[in-house]
């Protein structure tokens, strides 16, 4: 028998060590490959809150698709997987739970609402996946700092901030709340309470309705004894709308209407139809009819080319969104990880995208506090 024998030196080591690294996938991290990398999203495609979901996932893709049209970047084009939820949490976590464990995506993005996103979050932490743009100014989100959470716009309780200063500006002192009765509306009604006391203004009273229902009569009977002269609405818009409409009928007083950007502004103004003018909505986005933002124009071009798209802000919050996931990735370089993505935000300066710009750092994941209240106008459109 013949007995061959190998002497493994160091140099022929490190020879065999660099050929099958260089012949391996630049880097391993979860959901990146050579050619894609792969977002997850869990909306609301049906139910009351459909417009929010669909709208942020269709925004974001309008950018996503335009850069994969030029290659991606750094060689890879982005997968966005979205599952709906209905706007439910335990839907959320089931859809989270598949995308995190069985698809293996590199990160989270757009979700909608906070009951969905605070589902989330015990898988989020647990696999320290990046959670990147949700659709909420939830307190649970925003009033504590997230490693793993990138919020790119306002919280409630900077929007609730702005609309308490402007009722005290016009010296509205007579103030109702309808909400939700829920986690969420009960979180948002505390944040408003607590703006309208810093301008020594307090809440009248307030009418909780069921979450996703339209049977308001009863509120509006209770609010309407109440004889406030501006009522805030945390609520989705079909029940928004039903309140208003009923308020209106065969009264000889009517308060002034408020909301919060969450409600979808444009699923209201359509629903009230001629009866939209006058309400007022606090905004975090900038105005999507707007060209003279750079953004906005660049925004338009992309999304609108596609029949019977309309602008709006849920889908220009979403483009924002993946204009600036895709500033992260261009920033993180090659080789792409969860972490080298983390650090690529939190270092940048300033992520500019047109007029409108972003910033991160390792101690503020809260990039944005534009807030700015609109009006509806009789075309549907909104003042500034």
């Amino acid at each position: 028998m013949i007995k061959f024998a190998f002497q493994w030196r160091p140099a022929f080591l490190l020879a065999l060590l660099f050929h099958f690294s260089a012949a391996m996938p630049a880097t391993a991290a979860q959901g990146v490959t050579d050619k894609t990398v792969v977002l997850g999203q869990s909306a609301p495609l049906t139910g009351p809150s459909n417009q929010l979901g669909t709208e942020m996932r269709d925004g974001a893709l309008a950018w996503f698709e335009h850069i994969n049209s030029k290659g991606g970047v750094n060689g890879r084009t982005i997968v966005l997987k979205t599952l709906d939820d209905g706007a439910e949490a335990r839907k959320a976590a089931a859809n989270t739970r598949q995308l995190i464990e069985t698809d293996g995506v590199f990160a989270l993005f757009g979700y909608v609402g906070i009951g969905p996103s605070k589902a989330a979050m015990p898988m989020v932490e647990h696999a320290d996946v990046p959670f990147f743009a949700a659709l909420t100014g939830g307190e649970f989100l925003h009033a504590q700092f997230r490693p793993n959470v990138f919020n790119i716009r306002a919280s409630n309780a900077l929007e609730g901030e702005k609309i308490a200063e402007n009722l005290a500006g016009m010296g509205f002192k007579k103030i109702a709340v309808l909400y939700n009765d829920d986690a969420a509306g009960k979180a948002a009604y505390d944040e408003f309470d607590r703006a309208l006391k810093k301008q020594n203004l307090r809440i009248m009273g307030a009418v909780t309705i069921p979450r996703n229902s339209t049977d308001i009569a009863a509120a509006a009977v209770k609010i309407r004894a109440m004889e406030p002269n501006a009522v805030l609405m945390i609520t989705t818009y079909p029940a928004s709308a039903a309140f208003i409409q009923a308020m209106r009928k065969d009264a000889l007083s009517v308060p002034f209407f408020w909301n919060m950007s969450f409600v979808g502004s444009q699923g209201l103004a359509k629903t009230l139809g001629a009866g939209a003018p006058g309400v007022m909505i606090s905004q975090v986005m900038p105005s999507p009819w707007n060209e003279r933002l750079a953004l906005v124009k660049e925004y338009r071009q992309l999304y609108l080319n596609r029949p019977g798209r309309q602008a709006g802000f849920s889908s220009l919050e979403g483009f924002i969104a993946a204009k600036a996931f895709v500033k992260g990735l261009e920033r993180a370089g090659a080789r792409l990880t969860r972490a080298s993505f983390r650090n690529a935000l939190e270092s940048a300066q300033g992520l500019e995208l047109g007029g409108f710009t972003l910033k991160f750092s390792p101690a503020n994941h809260e990039a944005s506090n534009y807030v700015e209240l609109t009006v509806i106008r009789r075309d549907g459109t909104f003042l500034y």
